[in-house]
């Protein structure tokens, strides 16, 4: 079943009524070259329902369908977890956003910490932030989420910390932290209904000094074994720790 999001205002759940429009139009027509009667799954991007809707017509630069029922949402992490990613180099933000979208993330915020070597001016930085939530969006619908991932403004790894503050657990991967035993026990004191902060540090990991910050400001360090891992390979490895978590 194809999955779309269109915006909250382009679905009438009272008139039955769901518009796609934009981008997907062709998509639909020219290369699925779907036809009237043929069902497809619809998201607002926004309260993780599905809307499942039948086209009934085809217009020059829209697709009308009509609503056929509302599934309330069973895909989206029963928690928020929010991925404070440090610039990677090279593309590996974008394979990051892709994997971290299949695996439930509700958040991506790009981190400027002290050791990225990747330095975004603004210019820069709004042009990347556009293609990252693009690589969100396209992710979100591959794997069927209810939600697109919002890709927010690159942060200093301060103004990170800061925004994190308040969260319910913060978690902060870091080679000299303790064994293993803390890390199970901080990934089986998660639950649903938590917001969740994961900080993962750029090629060469974070400053002590970051890290220190980060613990008097309450973070929690935790070790992911006894291997140094790729800056890609340890946000999905946590990821995919807490999604086993709330969803085991």
């Amino acid at each position: 079943m194809y999955q779309f999001f269109v915006e909250p205002s382009q679905i009438s759940v009272p008139d039955k009524r769901v518009v796609i429009q934009g981008g997907d139009v062709n998509h639909i027509r020219n290369v699925l070259r779907m036809k009237p009667g043929e069902e497809l799954n619809v998201s607002n991007g926004t309260d993780g329902k599905e809307y499942r809707c039948a086209i009934t017509a085809f217009e020059e630069d829209r697709v009308l369908c009509e609503l056929r029922f509302v599934k309330e949402d069973k895909v989206e992490l029963p928690a928020r977890v929010y991925l404070f990613q440090a610039l990677p180099k090279a593309d590996k933000m974008e394979w990051i956003i892709q994997k971290a979208v299949e695996l439930g993330v509700y958040r991506i915020i790009p981190v400027a910490a002290r050791r990225c070597v990747v330095k975004l001016d603004e210019k820069k930085a709004a042009a990347k932030i556009a293609r990252w939530q693009t690589i969100a969006e396209a992710a979100a619908k591959q794997s069927k989420r209810g939600v697109i991932p919002e890709i927010s403004g690159v942060m200093s790894f301060a103004q990170a910390v800061e925004l994190a503050e308040d969260m319910d657990v913060k978690l902060i991967p870091y080679e000299l932290a303790e064994g293993m035993g803390k890390t199970r026990e901080m990934i089986d004191s998660l639950g649903a209904g938590q917001d969740i902060a994961v900080f993962i540090g750029p090629e060469g990991g974070f400053e002590t000094s970051e890290v220190e910050s980060a613990v008097e400001r309450g973070m929690i360090p935790i070790t992911l074994g006894k291997r140094i891992l790729r800056t890609e390979t340890a946000g999905m490895t946590v990821l995919s720790w807490i999604m086993y978590r709330l969803e085991g």
